[in-house]
């Protein structure tokens, strides 16, 4: 199987890592703060593909005070972006309860409704306002 990361930009290193990150959110649509990142190891993009990876050095868990949103982002995060969407996405979990269900996918509607979409394997899927996930929250 070839390798997905094969042809990518890689940038390694916190600071470029994370402008990487964030220039990805941006170009395709997505929350500025959707990725709340520590201590970036490697950040890659294969435009071909919209294969997108991300390493840190320790697991994150971030609250999204907005919607009152524990969020837990792994040592190892990838997933395809795509226009407004991030699809099968590995590495981040979100508080439901007692339980850490996988998120798989992220999707923000398109034309604007304000509305962001995370869906789970298990079929769950939670909707929340876009601003909710805006740098800073």
């Amino acid at each position: 199987m070839a390798d997905p990361k094969q042809g990518g930009v890689v940038k390694k290193g916190h600071e470029e890592g994370l402008k990487l990150a964030v220039s990805l959110l941006e170009e395709f649509g997505l929350p500025m703060g959707l990725l709340p990142l520590a201590d970036v190891i490697e950040v890659g993009f294969v435009r071909s593909t919209g294969y997108m990876w991300i390493q840190q050095m320790k697991k994150v868990e971030h609250n999204f005070k907005i919607i009152s949103k524990l969020v837990s982002y792994d040592t190892d995060i990838n997933g395809f972006v795509g226009p407004k969407n991030i699809k099968k996405l590995k590495g981040v979990k979100a508080k439901e309860l007692m339980l850490w269900p996988p998120v798989s996918e992220i999707v923000v509607d398109d034309p604007a409704t304000g509305k962001i979409h995370f869906k789970s394997f298990a079929g769950i899927t939670k909707t929340f306002p876009v601003e909710a996930f805006a740098a800073g929250q």
